[in-house]
């Protein structure tokens, strides 16, 4: 798969690096080129600029802060549309950690999809610390990691390929205002991480899978 990425921080490198040792081919564009490029030379892919590296991928993975979003994605123009997109950033304050929404309480996925019209979003990765992805693969007391992931169903399927290939486990937690209920979770984990806990701190699923029924409250 061809995977465009959208910045030059933590998260990309080590995603990226796990995608590129998968067999995956990874052109990586930012709001500063020269990031871009000396990351990519680090890793081995390619570098562009953002609307390079957004026509490029069968999937598009945005990586920035909050504070960029906007300015990335006008960058991307509507390179994005009809294209997987996946989000694995957190809105959090980190002077109070609480949650940023955008209209109507909204998650920082769901803006992604209201800024780039016609993008099939899903959110995933923003439960653990780029540490995290950077293991080989991501596992705890020998389980592989289960990755939570919600968004668009048409992004569904690379989501599934994009998490499976660091050696984690897909699990699905529903349609795109699931992201809301991701995001709020990472912040418990961003905390830890702020008040000096181990980067490698997540949230590990431990059930071993789908029951032959649904749960119902009674």
């Amino acid at each position: 798969m061809k995977i465009g990425v959208l910045g030059a921080g933590m998260m990309t490198e080590s995603l990226a690096a796990g995608w590129i040792r998968a067999g995956h081919d990874v052109l990586i564009g930012a709001r500063t080129p020269e990031k871009a490029e000396a990351l990519a030379k680090r890793i081995g892919a390619r570098s562009g600029t953002l609307r390079e590296a957004a026509e490029f991928g069968d999937a598009v993975l945005v990586a920035v802060r909050r504070e960029g979003l906007e300015e990335t994605l006008a960058a991307a123009g509507g390179a994005l549309a009809g294209k997987p997109v996946i989000d694995c950033g957190n809105a959090v304050d980190v002077t109070d950690f609480s949650q940023v929404t955008y209209q109507d309480g909204t998650s920082m996925a769901e803006e992604i999809a209201r800024l780039a019209p016609g993008a099939h979003v899903v959110k995933a990765f923003n439960q653990a610390h780029a540490s995290v992805w950077a293991m080989t693969p991501p596992a705890f007391d020998g389980r592989p990691l289960a990755v939570p992931f919600a968004g668009d169903e048409e992004a569904k399927p690379a989501a599934r390929t994009l998490i499976a290939d660091l050696g984690a486990e897909p699990l699905d937690a529903g349609d795109l205002r699931q992201a809301r209920n991701l995001e709020a979770m990472a912040i418990v984990v961003i905390r830890l991480l702020f008040s000096g806990y181990d980067p490698h701190s997540v949230f590990a699923f431990t059930s071993p899978g789908r029951t032959t029924e649904a749960f119902t409250s009674r």
